[in-house]
């Protein structure tokens, strides 16, 4: 079976935003101001209008954006044109483009791209080409980067009530990186490495925001006999591959349904709906009767000759197609009633009111009657293209690695020149210059930190692959601690103390750095790092000498932990008598628990192997 694949990758940079000098500040306080708007449709210069924008808009949605006076402008409020882009978020796709193999652009010129679900404030999202033609080596062979885009991130989504959208503005603004790949993926495990390998190659870069939401996967896929389907949100790479397997089963399904309804003879003319309420009047089923108030109704929809052909296969999609149009909560079909409580009674009468042959199917709604009808329209059209086989759509991909319908696949009409940013020239000099400067790639650098530090690979990848890689190499450069200690740090410790509950954020690199310095002087045990840290996620403005007192984490000297030893050895003589040198081992345990953490096992394990011996000597 032929497979198509191909991606979109965003990636926030790490910079201010994109067209003003504003920070990017995630807000959580409330709002100084609100404001609401209201999106409508226009012909784009070649007279069109955009399918998926027009859609949208016969939702009749509004939407309220959340503002911060500090941390936003009259840029983001469309209340001011844009200002001169950011000129290093430009760097950064260059730099990314020269690592791709990519041909830069001579100029920059950005465009407007129409956006439809009010997550940006001018109905348009600004976008530009900033290299063309890369591409990128796979084990499975090379994967074409036909653009790479630079772009102003969305507005934050905080809410939805009813018919209104809240928006946040803190985030609209923010530079992205959108990186294209052509459809040279042929399966679901390339598509995994070529996500993690433009992943490793933007985070080499050490100019990408990290965490959850600063990078998003759009993927493309197609079968054969199929359609282009883009699906859309995907943030865990692990979930590519059963998201892409998902997608293939539900276009093969589709493509073996449409071959149904064509042996079937199926056509599909006109639509026609049926007020069905007085048979549900005094219903069993409480679904139906919860919804059925004053003013609703219930209607169906025939579906010539779909009987059996909804459960499973399209239902699910007649039930997302109806919600995105209209918002309702979803529907009812002939193929599954008897698990909503309707009687086969109320069936036949349905059936009987809406002139059902014995191979038709019904649909239901319960709503108001302009909702039920806008929703059975939505029906009757995902119906329709059932004919077709696969629709060309836009979906959202879900937690659980299915996807759900989102709007249809937007066409070329929502491009448009923009007309407040004049072109950037890229010079020669600018291009020679980022590419004199590339950062190593992640096997390169993997393979420097086994060889440079002594790591095994396995924890040297760890480390390049963790956000930890910079403050790795620095610390181990500036302090001299024992790199597999500040690896196994930063990689476990950290982990298990968020694991457990601690708030590591707020242990600041300075404080990380003064714990290291202190182990390199072996004024504390590597033992006591946990301890130590904890003294400090707990209270962070505690100073670290503070935390060492707390936690009784300063270092013994050498006589002292003889001492200790001394006093092990004379507790446990008879033992120590009947297994000789072979004791030490079992003994480490013992002294170490006396240390409490305080003394490196190392300088231990030194002073309790001399200590035996003398200790044997004197007994013999």
């Amino acid at each position: 079976m032929i497979m198509l694949i191909g991606f979109e990758i965003h990636q926030q940079l790490e910079t201010h935003k994109l067209f003003c000098k504003c920070p990017f500040l995630l807000r959580e306080d409330k709002p100084a101001a609100t404001i609401e708007r209201r999106l409508r449709p226009t012909q784009s210069e070649l007279g069109e209008i955009d399918r998926a924008a027009l859609e949208e808009f016969l939702k009749g949605k509004s939407f309220v954006y959340e503002v911060y006076p500090d941390t936003t402008c009259l840029v983001e409020l469309d209340e001011e044109p844009p200002h001169e882009p950011n000129e290093g978020a430009i760097d950064i796709c260059l730099e990314v483009a020269a690592m791709l193999n990519c041909d830069i652009v001579d100029e920059v010129h950005f465009m407007r791209k129409l956006v439809i679900d009010g997550s940006n404030t001018s109905g348009f999202q600004r976008t530009s080409i900033v290299a063309l033609d890369g591409y990128l080596e796979t084990d499975r062979g090379r994967v074409g980067i036909p653009t790479i885009c630079l772009e102003e991130e969305a507005a934050r989504k905080i809410a939805e009530e009813g018919k209104k959208t809240i928006y946040r503005l803190d985030r609209l603004g923010i530079p992205l990186i959108e990186i294209t790949t052509a459809p040279d993926i042929t399966s679901p495990e390339q598509a995994r490495e070529v996500a993690l390998k433009i992943g490793e190659i933007l985070r080499a870069t050490g100019k990408v925001k990290r965490g959850i939401g600063t990078i998003r996967q759009d993927i493309n896929v197609s079968i054969e006999g199929g359609a282009r389907v883009e699906i859309k949100g995907v943030q865990e790479l692990n979930q590519i591959p059963k998201i892409i397997e998902n997608e293939v089963e539900r276009q093969k399904n589709l493509i073996d349904l449409k071959e149904e309804l064509k042996n079937l003879k199926i056509s599909l003319r006109n639509f026609q709906v049926y007020d069905v309420s007085e048979i549900f009047k005094n219903s069993g089923s409480k679904i139906i009767g919860a919804q059925l108030k004053e003013d609703e109704r219930v209607l169906a929809l025939k579906l010539k000759g779909f009987k059996g052909l909804l459960s499973k296969k399209l239902g699910p999609e007649f039930a997302q197609y109806a919600r995105v149009s209209t918002g309702i909560g979803g529907i009812f079909h002939s193929d599954e009633l008897s698990a909503y409580d309707i009687s086969q009674l109320e069936v036949n009468k349905v059936a009987e009111k809406s002139e059902l042959q014995e191979n038709d199917a019904f649909v239901l709604v319960a709503e108001k009657k302009e909702v039920a009808e806008k929703a059975l329209e939505a029906v009757f059209k995902r119906a329709r293209l059932a004919l077709e086989g696969v629709p060309e759509e836009t979906r959202v991909a879900n937690p659980d690695t299915t996807t759900s319908y989102m709007r249809p696949l937007p066409g070329a009409a929502r491009m448009y020149p923009e007309t407040d940013i004049p072109p950037i020239v890229i010079t020669k000099k600018r291009i020679a210059a980022i590419e004199a400067k590339l950062p190593e790639l992640y096997e390169e650098k993997i393979q420097r930190f086994a060889r440079e530090y002594g790591l095994s690979r396995e924890l040297a990848s760890q480390v390049v692959r963790s956000e930890h890689s910079q403050f790795f190499e620095e610390i181990v450069k500036e302090i001299k601690i024992t790199p597999s200690i500040a690896a196994n740090t930063l990689l476990g410790t950290l982990k298990d103390l968020k694991r457990e509950g601690y708030e590591i954020e707020s242990i600041s690199d300075e404080k990380l750095k003064e714990v290291f310095r202190l182990v390199a002087e072996n004024r504390i045990a590597k033992e006591a790092i946990p301890e130590v840290l904890i003294a400090i996620a707990e209270n962070p403005k505690r100073k670290v000498e503070e935390a060492l007192k707390l936690v009784g984490a300063e270092s013994f000297e050498k006589e002292e932990i003889a001492e200790i030893v001394r006093n092990v050895l004379k507790a446990r003589e008879e033992f120590v008598r009947e297994k000789g040198l072979s004791a030490a081992k079992p003994l480490m345990g013992a002294v170490m628990k006396e240390m409490r953490g305080k003394v490196d096992g190392k300088t231990v394990n030194e002073i309790l192997q001399k200590e035996l011996k003398k200790f044997l000597k004197g007994k013999s």
